[in-house]
């Protein structure tokens, strides 16, 4: 019995069934950890890129160094210590938050990348332009260079909404009770691993098919001369 339910594992399909439920509550909490750890990660990543970008060392060289530091160090690494570190100077987070803020930290320094080369992609007669209008650096890129950058680098960013989703069962390592997680369970509990594996597998693919077919949907849809903001 496990998650209140009995299984009876003599008849796969019965036993596939049975357990698809459970399997369900954890592909929700993989997609949560997946959309919060992609948000962090593009949120954090467009930050680092705009530090990076900027024309005083000391902006640009921590804003270096941090997304150097994250990208060459483990994912692993950086889990384990914010769920086991941190919370010995009093920051106390919950396992899932911890797991989705490791992912889009991680992937932050990658994201920070992709967004440098669509920022470098945009014309620079574009924001000489905005300066002959007397707008300020934070307008321009806020309203005239990230407008551009972001529809051509729609395909990249994809790429790594993809990976995030595929790195999630790392969670399970800090007892995040996602898809693969609760697969294993269901394996220990019952000595049958085939059918619960195969089922994430296949549930995975079907993810991954349907956020591809969505990142393509998008880089056909959105203008690469810009997003128009009104």
């Amino acid at each position: 019995m496990l998650f209140g339910i009995a299984w009876d594992t003599s008849g796969n399909w019965a036993f596939t069934t049975s357990i698809f439920p459970i399997l369900l509550q954890g592909l929700i909490v993989t997609i949560k950890a997946t959309v919060l750890g992609f948000f962090v990660a593009a949120v954090l990543g467009l930050i680092l890129a705009a530090l990076k970008g900027s024309r005083f060392r000391l902006i640009s060289w921590p804003a270096r160094f941090v997304t150097e530091f994250i990208r060459d160090t483990p994912l692993l690494v950086q889990l384990f210590f914010l769920y086991y570190v941190l919370p010995e100077y009093g920051i106390v987070l919950p396992a899932f938050m911890t797991g989705a803020l490791a992912l889009g930290l991680q992937y932050s320094a990658y994201t920070s990348e992709v967004y440098r080369a669509g920022i470098e992609s945009v014309a620079r007669g574009q924001i000489e332009a905005a300066r002959a209008l007397d707008l300020t650096p934070l307008r321009t890129f806020s309203f005239i260079v990230v407008p551009q950058a972001i529809p051509r680098i729609i395909p990249a960013l994809g790429n790594y909404l993809v990976s995030i989703m595929k790195d999630v069962p790392l969670l399970s390592v800090v007892s995040v009770l996602e898809m693969l997680n609760v697969a294993k369970i269901i394996g220990d509990r019952t000595f049958n691993y085939l059918i619960p594996l195969s089922m994430v597998g296949g549930l995975y693919l079907v993810m991954t098919l349907v956020a591809s077919a969505a990142i393509r949907y998008l880089d056909t849809r959105l203008p690469k001369r810009g997003i128009p903001l009104r």
